[in-house]
């Protein structure tokens, strides 16, 4: 399981939080300004209902007038029937205002989670990869799916209970203090004892929700892991291990849960007491005012119904603000991905120039040649583990790198570091002579082909696939690009040729065809600066004899690193650099470097026998 330990957040209700949350919701300007016009008119349509049974209790019951009214000069309708037909046009209102309120928040629900998600995934998109290196994919799925979706719901229909509720409150409230002010006043009483029972009940119910999303965070990321390492699961017989680890978690989750909703059904209950204090004061004191001839019978009536209708919406507004409790620690880890700062990114002056990542001004940008200067580069990551220090190496445009050395000696991130997928602690990196901080991100990286040790193919078609590098290249294109990288012939041995369907993660191919695949996918965008990282480790014989073809084809012109393990693959490159601990302790072709009988040398002899007696023991 994961060893990443999520933050700890605020633990009181955060206004800017959610000023900033709703600061998404202004492209939904109109429908929240139309969705709290029908809330308020629903509140005050509530609020007259109580004073039409004042009237009728009065005037029909009490007095038993039932006088009507003459229309037209000639037609007389009985004051009951009046009476009816006004509060039937109310009902029919109100039942139209309800519908639309209902469909307007179901818009204003998908279109805040549209907005939020689209606003996390662009952001992801522009996020440095020490971001993903620390931070597990079921962590960010979570706050993308689940997270996001609760807080569109809470804000949609939280907006529609908050705004009826206090309106419907502060309606009530004008109305009973109207009719009998002492009699509103002791309705009143019972609010600052709620207000206090509330805050405590907000502050539980938040903690416990807190934890219910942090460790649900932790559930989706045991998911990922389960689904992606089922294989080694089913290998190493783990199955027992990890279903006691992932009980564990969800008997954690299911704990905090219970928590969470016993605080939420003891403050209802409690609310509702109160809220039957205050009717029941309004009946004691309303009784004796009736008896006393100070207020009328009508007027007890109504109020009756009024404290009911103010305990309501009070009863409402109190669930709302336990529902925001709980969807805080949803927004809390929303924002704390959409704020997370880039590590790396274009300056202001590079964005005036050239745009940003989504809107580029390509016209401008000069033509790539390929020459990269490391300029006393020190790396170190987050972590404070130092990689490189004082590094200098110059490759000219057009030559092929080869980089050899142990495990964490540094190959990659000198890699990284050129590719700007990290930029150096201290140093420059000129890329044609030019410090490449003073150039956009994507300036270089759309110069760039990158093929990986593990080729990732999207679902889709192998067409789209090698298409996902140059999304406007025609199909000519596309089939040049496979023949270039030796890999057109066994495509056109499929069913479907280059309309079959590669599975979820290429699943339903072989790593060599994988990979001969997002080979083709880097030729097709034509980039200048190439990229092999392992990229013939972990296929079999025939496929690496195809891709070494492809790449003698492919790297010529081009500036271009080669990562690898089998030093077989390597011989052909311009020059070949050793590195250990982060710096260059040999450099030199093959023959060179074979000539000087050091680690190379040991490296590539070692190699070689051991390649020798596998072959002898599989003859």
């Amino acid at each position: 399981m994961s060893s990443f330990q999520e933050q700890d957040y605020n633990s009181k209700f955060d206004l800017k939080l959610w000023k900033k949350i709703f600061s998404y919701a202004k492209p939904l300007k109109k429908q929240l300004i139309i969705l709290c016009f029908l809330m308020v008119s629903l509140a005050v349509i509530d609020a007259i209902f109580p004073l039409m049974t004042r009237f009728i209790v009065d005037n029909y019951v009490v007095e038993k007038n039932l006088k009507g009214i003459t229309i037209f000069n000639s037609i007389y309708i009985d004051g009951i029937v009046v009476f009816g037909i006004v509060y039937f046009l109310l009902i029919v209102i109100q039942v139209f205002t309800i519908g639309f309120f209902i469909a307007i928040a179901g818009k204003v629900e998908t279109g805040l989670v549209y907005i939020i998600r689209r606003k996390g995934f662009k952001h992801l998109q522009e996020l440095s990869f020490s971001y993903f290196d620390t931070t597990p994919v079921g962590w960010i799925m979570a706050r993308m799916t689940s997270d996001i979706q609760r807080l569109g719901d809470t804000i949609a229909w939280g907006i529609v209970d908050m705004v009826w509720g206090f309106v419907l409150m502060i309606t009530t409230t004008i109305v009973m203090l109207f009719l009998n002010w002492k009699l509103a006043l002791l309705v009143l009483l019972v609010m600052p004892i709620l207000a206090v029972v509330s805050m405590y009940f907000q502050q539980k119910i938040l903690k416990a929700h807190r934890q219910t999303r942090k460790i649900n965070s932790r559930i989706t990321g045991a998911f990922n892991e389960g689904i992606m390492g089922a294989r080694t699961t089913k290998t190493l017989v783990r199955e027992e291990e990890n279903l006691n680890e992932f009980v564990e978690l969800t008997t954690s989750m299911k704990a905090n849960s219970i928590r969470a909703t016993v605080f939420s059904s003891l403050f209802q209950p409690v609310v509702l007491v109160l809220s039957s204090i205050g009717t029941g004061l309004a009946i004691w004191y309303g009784g004796e005012s009736v008896f006393s001839d100070a207020i009328s019978y009508g007027t007890l009536v109504a109020f009756i119904s009024y404290t009911v209708h103010f305990f309501e919406p009070v009863r409402e507004v109190a669930r709302v603000f336990a529902e925001l409790q709980s969807a805080q620690a949803s927004a809390e880890r929303v924002m704390s991905m959409i704020d997370t700062k880039l590590e790396i990114e274009d300056s202001e002056d590079v964005i005036k120039e050239y745009g940003d990542s989504f809107n580029s001004n390509k016209e401008a940008w000069p033509e790539i040649k390929g020459d990269i200067t490391f300029k006393d580069v020190t790396f170190a990551y987050n972590t404070g583990e130092k990689v490189l220090e004082n590094f200098n190496l110059h490759i000219k445009a057009g030559e092929t790198i080869a980089l050899v050395g142990e495990t964490g000696s540094g190959k990659s991130t000198i890699v990284n570091l050129a590719c700007r997928f990290y930029e150096p602690t201290s140093g420059q990196i000129l890329i044609d002579g030019i410090d490449y901080k003073k150039m956009p991100l994507l300036w270089l990286h759309s110069n760039l082909g990158y093929v990986l040790q593990g080729p990732h193919l999207f679902s889709g078609t192998i067409k789209d696939n090698i298409r996902y590098g140059k999304l406007d290249a025609s199909e000519l294109d596309i089939i040049r690009a496979a023949k270039l990288v030796n890999a057109h012939e066994f495509i056109k041995k499929l069913e479907k040729g280059y309309d079959t369907e590669v599975g979820e993660g290429g699943g339903k191919l072989s790593t060599g065809e994988k990979q001969l695949i997002s080979f083709a996918r880097a030729v097709l965008a034509d980039p200048r600066i190439f990229v092999l990282d392992e990229a013939t480790s972990s296929i079999d014989t025939e496929a690496e004899q195809k891709i070494q073809d492809a790449i003698h084809k492919v790297l010529k012109g081009r500036t271009s690193f080669i990562i690898a393990h089998r030093l077989s693959t390597i011989r052909t490159a311009d020059r070949i650099l050793v590195i250990k601990d982060g710096k260059i302790i040999e450099e030199g072709n093959h023959h060179k470097l074979l000539e000087k009988k050091g680690y190379y040398y040991r490296l590539y002899t070692n190699q070689f026998i051991e390649e020798q007696n596998a072959k002898i023991l599989k003859g």
